[in-house]
């Protein structure tokens, strides 16, 4: 790992850096080490997306491609989705603070194919909006306007449909109804949403083509992905890898004590086996029974209790929910005080699941079922360790807090 030290984030890369290339550059030094912006038509940007498909990278994973061709009727506005809403990533920070003119490219290279002249960059981290405004006073005018935005800082806030409610004025949460923002969006028109990081690497796809963009990563991925690693690691921070590297390779990278377990893909994510040939995909991460989900990776040592470390993060969960139907203001609330007695030795696994199974697919967003899925995930993994605590009220570990539930640190 070669790591560059910010006043914030740690920032490294496995390999040659792509989206890190050129760190704190002004625009000079960002078109020096890029090349020029070329311009694309929608066609052109399908086809390119199509023989190198982009996967978005936010939570869902969703391509690229699929959310251009469901635009609707009427000029498109494009939205920088910068609001991070996991509280232990960074790579938005990362990306906005140090490498501003990489993101800003993909979403004016993204408006100009599909017609917009209108691009909002939402965060909900104000100590960016600096480094934004000094880049975007670098730019020429390409006939794109940019607005700066910023959002309440909550889990669902950067979810799709939220974002747009707190961008016309209303709460950040997502709504019940399910109206799609390529349908209707901000102020009512066809609305795309870019995550930070997907705009970025649209930036870098543009410039070197399909072929250059698939010399690194896996045949069916390619390209590099940020990771967010933290935890029981030497040196945290965000990590710029090839997509495929194995597990052990980032582990060595950070300098990672032995492990107990890893939690992938942040608090929607799930807990695995730190096995070292895991290979870091969509692919390999789901066929594990993971999900790349927000790019976190969060080795869980040895020394912390992990039942513990879940039961504050399903408490935290719970906190976080927008609380607008039944699984949110109170089914997620019941399980995280479940699982705080089984942590005590005084409840049985099978009473948890039994609450759990009765929640997901009836809330009105995403946001029970993915508590949900991390929670019984973790479950699974840590049988042992529940056994323990069943027995003697204690596995006679602390919480360490290596599950992050605030934005400290470098936050």
């Amino acid at each position: 790992m070669t790591a560059v030290l910010t006043n914030t984030v740690p920032v490294g890369y496995v390999g040659a850096p792509r989206l890190m290339r050129t760190l704190d550059a002004d625009l000079t030094g960002h078109l020096a080490g890029h090349g020029t912006l070329p311009a694309l038509s929608r066609d052109a940007l399908l086809a390119l997306l199509d023989a190198a498909p982009l996967a978005g990278r936010g939570g869902a994973g969703f391509p690229l491609a699929t959310k251009i061709r469901a635009l609707g009727r009427g000029e498109p506005i494009v939205v920088v989705n910068g609001a991070e809403g996991e509280p232990v990533s960074a790579k938005d920070r990362a990306l906005l603070s140090r490498v501003p003119h990489l993101v800003l490219d993909g979403a004016q290279l993204l408006a100009t194919a599909v017609g917009g002249r209108r691009v909002l960059v939402a965060v909900s981290d104000p100590g960016l909006l600096g480094p934004l405004k000094q880049a975007l006073a670098e730019r020429p005018d390409a006939g794109v306007r940019f607005e700066l935005r910023t959002v309440p800082d909550r889990f669902v806030a950067g979810e799709a449909r939220a974002l747009v409610s707190a961008l016309n004025g209303g709460s950040a949460v997502p709504p019940g109804r399910r109206v799609l923002p390529t349908d209707r969006g901000v102020d009512g028109r066809p609305t795309l949403l870019g995550n930070t990081e997907t705009l970025a690497q649209l930036a870098v796809l543009a410039r070197t083509g399909r072929a250059g963009f698939g010399s690194t990563g896996t045949p069916a991925e390619p390209g590099t992905t940020l990771l967010t690693v933290t935890g029981a690691v030497a040196s945290p921070g965000v990590l710029e890898v090839p997509l495929g590297t194995p597990l052990g390779t980032v582990a060595q990278a950070v300098g990672a004590e032995p492990a107990q377990t890893v939690v992938v893909g942040g608090y929607h994510g799930a807990w695995l086996r730190p096995a070292p040939t895991l290979p870091i995909s969509r692919a390999g991460l789901t066929a594990a029974g993971g999900t790349l989900g927000a790019g976190v990776l969060i080795f869980v040592g040895r020394q912390t209790c992990a039942l513990a470390e879940l039961t504050r993060v399903a408490h935290w969960l719970a906190g976080e929910s927008a609380k607008q139907c039944g699984p949110c203001s109170f089914g997620l609330p019941a399980l995280a005080a479940e699982l705080a007695r089984l942590t005590a030795g005084r409840a049985a696994k099978r009473e948890l699941l039994r609450t759990a199974n009765q929640l997901p697919g009836r809330g009105a967003c995403a946001h029970p079922d993915g508590a949900v899925r991390f929670l019984r995930s973790g479950l699974a993994l840590l049988t042992e360790e529940a056994q323990l605590h069943g027995a003697y009220g204690s596995c006679r570990r602390t919480d360490l807090g290596q599950l992050a539930t605030t934005r400290t640190g470098w936050r």
